[in-house]
């Protein structure tokens, strides 16, 4: 988590961090944040059965995901898809990587929060 914030903060971004899912989840459900980096391995409940709970909930269903496993095997990816995670990667972190993904995840929220206010917008 610690190399994960400082990656965070180097390239201009806000961290919150929960040592749990379920004090995440009530983070996630309070911050409304831009993006979640979802550890699968979390003591208690796991992050994939957070990330479900986040996006069956209609205040968080649209934050993306990003998670992160220790274990890069394919199952794993198709598990993380399953569970609603947006994107995957494979610890140990890679900061281009974490980079490219978080930069790719938060201009498609972006794109899909500008059309859906587009299509609230009144027609000229």
């Amino acid at each position: 988590m610690k190399l994960a914030v400082l990656l965070l903060e180097n390239a201009g971004h806000t961290s919150l961090c929960a040592a749990d899912a379920e004090t995440g989840l009530t983070m996630a459900r309070a911050s409304r944040p831009d993006l979640i980096l979802m550890d699968i391995q979390l003591p208690g409940m796991d992050g994939l059965a957070a990330t479900m709970l986040l996006k069956k909930d209609p205040a968080t269903a649209s934050i993306p995901v990003l998670a992160l496993t220790a274990m890069a095997m394919k199952e794993d990816r198709e598990k993380t898809r399953l569970a609603g995670c947006d994107a995957y990667i494979a610890k140990p972190l890679r900061y281009l990587e974490l980079y490219e993904k978080i930069n790719t995840l938060l201009a498609q929220a972006a794109a899909r929060a500008g059309s859906e206010a587009g299509g609230l917008q009144p027609s000229p």
